[in-house]
């Protein structure tokens, strides 16, 4: 027996009709979008907040409209009400446009259009169409692909960001932590892959604990800078099509929506020609993908070894380092870490040349949501592994740490202190040449007793406040005046 017909709907658009089955929620230019650009296997739902964002829009829009006395209010709240189905559950189905796609953005921008005029047409008739909500004439109202786009990135980027800095929280709180945990073991600090003097481990930490801190408040600023929205630009950023009475209570509706305080940009047509403010925020996601590639590598380097390189810090062992050599452990979370850094700077790359722009649109803006939208999720996914799995576990080789702290040539520099840099230089090449520590060296050259150079080079945490190693130095050069 042959398959019973599934139901179709005819709809129509500038370039023709097309049968529609009644059981896809979106129509006939989310259909042409869907043909034209299967490129990625992501689509706009895949992106964080993107489609809520976009529904949001559209349900403020209606109830502005509402307001303004340009829509219907049966039509009117049958838009909110589909919206506010939408906004609870978003079905990746019913928006499968992919992100790589032309237009600047209007397709995404019909998507959600389409979809929502066909609930609320079947809320009000029971039935799916542009008819008696069309998603042009209805949903569309007040508003065009060119203002509401850059305003769902806005709104969908300015949340991602907000738990991307509470994900780097986590990271600060963990190595504060550690940085507590070390206060009290001295290591040899490294200059040019060199021995350089003595510092503390934690505050070695320190570093990259206030590194990230000063990241979360730059993309805390740049979360606020997302609150001013193109909405009631429309096409051009003239307003051509939206009403006073719209705009006047579109972002009223918006923060009733959504709890946010959202206000107009201060130019709407540089907000539309221009899109250097996702610079500003690709850069700072790259500075801090840049710190967590450097915190990530200089704990690979600090654990490495174990016998035969830096050994100062055992990471945790998350899994079998070889397929072929036993009992080797690699500093896999690091390393992961270090490659999401990679993407993050590659996307920078993409959203610079994809901010350029010209005239009086930039319709590249898919691919900047794109971009910006992987370089977040990837730090947000990340870090919290990166966390659980290698910081909080990090372990301090203290008798490794000590030994180099004392063993390191750069103690020369309390002799250039005390003396001269001649005289400190003379006892570093005598240690140096025979394989002595600064403090044999300088007991073996006659310029110290061996009580004076237990005394300078006993402790060698001294070097690591400033404090101690100004008492210190001041008390020999008393001794010398004398």
């Amino acid at each position: 027996m042959d398959e019973p017909a599934t139901s179709v709907r005819l709809e129509e658009d500038a370039l023709g009709t097309r049968l529609i089955p009644d059981d896809l929620a979106y129509g006939i230019q989310t259909v042409r979008a869907v043909e034209n650009f299967s490129i990625s296997g992501r689509s706009i739902a895949d992106i964080e907040g993107f489609v809520a964002a976009i529904i949001t829009i559209k349900q403020a829009a209606a109830r502005a409209n509402r307001r303004a006395g340009n829509l219907d209010g049966r039509i009117a709240e049958a838009i909110d009400r589909a919206a506010s189905e939408y906004a609870g559950a978003i079905r990746r189905a019913d928006f499968p446009v992919d992100i790589y796609h032309g237009g600047g953005g209007t397709a995404a921008n019909m998507n959600v259009n389409e979809v929502l005029a066909n609930r609320a047409s079947e809320i009000l008739t029971g039935r799916r169409g542009p008819d008696p909500v069309h998603p042009n004439t209805h949903v569309n109202m007040g508003q065009s692909t060119n203002d509401v786009i850059p305003s769902a990135m806005k709104m969908a980027l300015g949340g991602e960001l907000a738990a991307l800095r509470a994900t780097l929280t986590g990271l600060v709180e963990a190595l504060s932590a550690k940085e507590e945990a070390f206060a009290g073991v001295v290591k040899l600090a490294r200059t040019c892959l060199q021995d350089a003097l003595p510092v503390m481990l934690g505050q070695q930490i320190s570093g990259y604990r206030a590194a990230l801190e000063r990241q979360i408040v730059d993309l805390a600023g740049l979360e606020a800078s997302c609150l001013r929205l193109p909405l009631g630009a429309t096409a051009v950023g003239t307003g051509f099509g939206a009403s006073t009475g719209y705009r006047a209570a579109i972002f009223d509706e918006l923060a009733v929506l959504t709890g946010k305080r959202y206000d107009a940009e201060q130019d709407l047509f540089d907000a539309l020609q221009n899109a250097d403010h996702w610079v500003h925020v690709s850069a700072a996601l790259k500075a801090t993908a840049l710190v967590l590639s450097k915190l990530s590598a200089d704990l690979r380097l600090m654990s490495s070894g174990p016998r035969a390189g830096l050994g100062e810090i055992v990471l945790p062992a998350v899994q079998p380092g070889s397929s072929i050599m036993p009992g080797k452990v690699n500093p896999v979370m690091p390393e992961m870490m270090m490659q999401v850094a990679f993407r993050v700077i590659g996307n920078d790359a993409t959203v610079t040349r994809a901010a350029e722009g010209e005239l009086d649109l930039n319709v590249w803006e898919a691919i900047i949501l794109e971009a910006l939208s992987e370089s977040i999720r990837l730090m947000r996914r990340a870090v919290p592994l990166f966390v659980s799995n290698c910081v909080v576990g990090i372990a301090a080789n203290v008798e490794r740490c000590l030994a180099d702290a004392s063993g390191s040539l750069a103690l020369s520099t309390a002799l250039a202190a005390i003396y001269d840099y001649p005289t400190a230089s003379a006892i570093a090449k005598h240690a140096a040449t025979h394989g002595l520590s600064i403090r044999d060296a300088a007991i073996a050259q006659g310029l110290m007793s061996e009580a004076e150079a237990a005394l300078l080079f006993g402790d060698v945490s001294a070097y690591t406040d400033p404090e101690r190693t100004e008492r210190l130095i001041a008390h020999f050069r008393a001794g010398r005046r004398t």
